[in-house]
């Protein structure tokens, strides 16, 4: 099974159910938010499924992007895919196993946009928010962007951050955050 990205690249996706690629319209809203960002930017695709999300920012001219997915069988489609569509210029990664612990493998590094894309029911919102913060893989102008299901969510509260922006595209949604700026009181003025 193949899906086709920017430029009407197609990639591999695993056939089934075991992955649930992030649909084309929340593909395109994600990096129409994120337009003029993605040139020279570090990327961290967390539950990175059919890899989709990672190999669109390698075609929009990231510099890094790096995966984390527990599926064997989808790392081996994902490391295809973006090795094919990497430049020489651009590096990458995949890290495969379970999604904490691998966060745990990244301290030390910042990321500028992190898609982070759990099974809905899968409990990681908290954990995995909470391990970024913790670990501080997040820069101080980044953004993360949350996909989950829009009915019944609730928005984990994590220090230091805000709820930047909120969309909702059908039967998916998508909740940003980002890193409080502490240069700012409330009222916008410099402290």
């Amino acid at each position: 099974m193949s899906l086709r990205i920017y430029g009407k690249r197609p990639i591999k996706t695993l056939p089934g159910k075991e992955t649930r690629p992030t649909s084309a319209r929340v593909r395109e809203a994600v990096f129409n938010i994120w337009q003029g960002e993605i040139v020279g930017c570090r990327w961290l695709d967390l539950c990175a499924g059919s890899g989709s999300m990672g190999a669109e920012a390698l075609c929009r001219g990231a510099s890094l992007v790096v995966g984390i997915e527990q599926s064997s069988r989808a790392c081996a489609i994902i490391q295809e895919n973006w090795q094919q569509l990497a430049s020489n210029e651009q590096q990458w990664q995949l890290l495969r196993g379970d999604v904490i612990q691998q966060l745990k493998v990244l301290s030390g590094k910042q990321f500028d946009r992190i898609y982070f894309d759990p099974p809905y029911a899968s409990g990681l919102y908290q954990p995995v928010l909470e391990a970024i913060a913790n670990y501080n893989l997040l820069d101080a102008k980044g953004e993360i962007a949350v996909e989950h299901n829009p009915q019944g969510w609730t928005p984990p509260v994590i220090p230091n951050w805000e709820i930047s922006r909120h969309k909702v595209y059908g039967n998916t949604a998508l909740t940003f955050y980002r890193v409080i700026d502490s240069t700012t009181d409330n009222d916008g003025d410099i402290e």
